[in-house]
């Protein structure tokens, strides 16, 4: 018995419609999930089988069904089946306007003389589908011509070029407001006391058993000074607490365990301890460091 919509559409309906959403809800990338997870292509090889057998099942319960049925159910069923195709007669009409297709009679009129072993060929037009495909493509060739070479829109290159300008230029702005992705071009002097309470706590647990509790230096230098070995200022400190300092001089790089963040407040802290003169403090190294940004706005 006749379905009202069709096999051949309810199948790759229900079978891309679940391809969809699967593809919607699992985050493969940039490459489609059923390529980038093999066993997701094989569960919809098996999909694709179940749905087939399922219709194969129901096609066999329908022709035992109707087998079953008396001469008059039969009839009644028969009837209906022939009243929705007559419904249907405008897909009929419309596929013989697209294919132009001719009955038997017809096609004798068209034969030619050739006759190839018994093979002989119809004089046939173009099918209208085919003729108004080629005329579409004829009508996209022009306007893209247009469109790029004479108007000079952008091509596929030329877009890519301006969306990763675009993106580096999101990326910088975004990257003045980041906290947790500052870099040392980018970081800035805190001033304010919950901050510098916060770099005293983290330099108290990290930061003190080689430069001790006040910065005096101990195995590392002193910190209070106005001498540095790697540079002074906020942006020199906070690069020596990403990198590290000299090679096999102990000094080890703090990205792995603190945030950029963290760092920044870290870097603060010290430098508001500039000037403290601990008592015996280890003697200075390094080179006296000046900001030259700081004199040049200052002249």
């Amino acid at each position: 018995m006749k379905k009202i919509i069709p096999v051949y559409v309810r199948i790759p309906v229900v079978f891309f419609a679940v391809m969809i959403a699967m593809e919607y809800l699992i985050d493969s990338g940039d490459r489609p999930a059923f390529v980038k997870f093999p066993m997701l292509s094989l569960f919809l090889v098996i999909f694709l089988f179940l749905l087939v057998a399922v219709e194969l099942m129901f096609q066999a319960v329908d022709n035992i069904t109707y087998q079953i049925l008396s001469e008059e159910e039969k009839i009644k069923v028969n009837q209906a089946q022939n009243s929705s195709l007559t419904e249907k007669q405008w897909y009929k009409n419309l596929v013989a306007k697209l294919t132009n297709n001719h009955d038997k009679a017809s096609q004798e009129q068209l034969l030619l003389d050739h006759d190839y072993d018994g093979i002989k060929e119809l004089d046939n037009n173009l099918p209208p589908w085919w003729v108004y495909l080629f005329y579409l493509c004829i009508v996209f060739g022009v306007v893209y011509m247009l469109r790029y070479e004479v108007f000079g829109a952008d091509n596929q290159e030329m877009e890519l070029k301006k969306e990763v300008a675009q993106a580096k230029i999101e990326i910088a702005e975004y990257m003045k407001t980041a906290p947790d992705l500052m870099d040392e071009k980018s970081v800035t002097l805190l001033t304010d006391p919950a901050d510098l309470a916060i770099g005293k706590e983290i330099f108290s647990t990290n930061c003190a058993a080689c430069h001790r509790a006040d910065a005096g230096g101990q195995i590392g230098p002193n910190l209070t000074d106005d001498r540095w070995i790697l540079g002074g200022g906020i942006k020199n400190i906070f690069h020596t607490l990403v990198n590290g300092g000299r090679d096999g001089k102990g000094m080890i790089s703090w990205k792995g365990t603190l945030k950029p963040k963290e760092m920044q407040k870290v870097a603060s802290y010290i430098l508001s301890l500039q000037g403290s003169n601990p008592p015996d403090a280890k003697a200075a190294e390094g080179e006296v460091w000046v900001d030259e940004k700081a004199e040049t706005t200052t002249k």
